[in-house]
């Protein structure tokens, strides 16, 4: 089994340390992270410049990590297609420092990682911490561990894509893991504006926004409640249920 490790906090964020640390005997690891936190890149890809790769040793009960100065989706991208001498079995990412549920997998640089894996061909998993600051970080990373070894117990012919989310509680491990659907959030809240040192507006991203749709089945239900979120996600965006409807407008609309 060779195991590919990305992030999108970056190679000093210790939720991938304690990832790459949990999967250690499941089989050879490679650990590629970007140079700096870049969270909320979602699947950008970076076009209009070179990217450079070093190595580094956060840590020394792990491998060397091989840092990229892109991002999440870089590092999984030149691993596949030229960087890694052999093509990986498994690409995990994480563990993010709070949680990517509903609406945020659209944005999250943790799922976008995977989801790199899963378009080139290769299952993958995303794992996040619901609650920021990294409380119980061995907790969930001894869960993710977990997560990845009944996977691999499961027969699931053709790549997949799962997204994780785990309580930040000591006994994560020990809690259910249920299969859920994305839930959905308010948008977000209103731009922030400052003034810079030089009189010029500048603009913040609001926060997101909270649940609206966090009824049962959903993650932020399954969470809520205590238990570990399994979301099967797929690439495909197609409204097929728009399908007719607009194919009979486009027909309506023809000279």
């Amino acid at each position: 089994m060779r195991i590919l490790i990305a992030n999108d906090d970056g190679y000093l964020a210790p939720g991938i340390a304690a990832l790459a640390r949990a999967c250690q005997g499941l089989g050879d690891i490679e650990i590629i992270a970007p140079e700096q936190n870049a969270s909320g890149t979602s699947n950008s890809l970076t076009l209009n410049r070179p990217l450079s790769v070093f190595e580094a040793a956060p840590a020394a009960d792990l491998p060397r990590f091989k840092v990229v100065t892109g991002t999440p989706s870089d590092c999984v991208h030149i691993a596949l297609t030229g960087l890694l001498a052999q093509r990986p079995d498994l690409v995990l990412s994480g563990i993010n420092n709070g949680a990517n549920m509903g609406d945020d997998t659209i944005y999250s640089g943790t799922v976008a990682a995977a989801m790199e894996g899963y378009l080139f061909g290769v299952p993958a998993i995303a794992f996040s911490l619901v609650d920021k600051g990294w409380d119980h970080l061995e907790a969930a990373a001894a869960t993710a561990r977990a997560v990845v070894e009944d996977v691999l117990r499961t027969e699931r012919p053709g790549p997949w894509l799962l997204n994780v989310n785990i309580p930040n509680r000591a006994d994560a491990a020990k809690l259910p893991r249920v299969v859920t659907r994305l839930g959905r959030r308010h948008a977000s809240e209103p731009v922030i504006r400052q003034l810079n040192p030089r009189g010029e507006t500048m603009y913040w991203i609001g926060p997101a926004g909270d649940a609206r749709d966090a009824g049962e089945g959903t993650d932020f239900h399954a969470t809520s409640a205590g238990r570990v979120s399994v979301t099967p996600l797929q690439s495909d965006l197609t409204d097929r249920d728009g399908i007719p409807v607009w194919s009979g407008a486009f027909r309506q609309g023809r000279a």
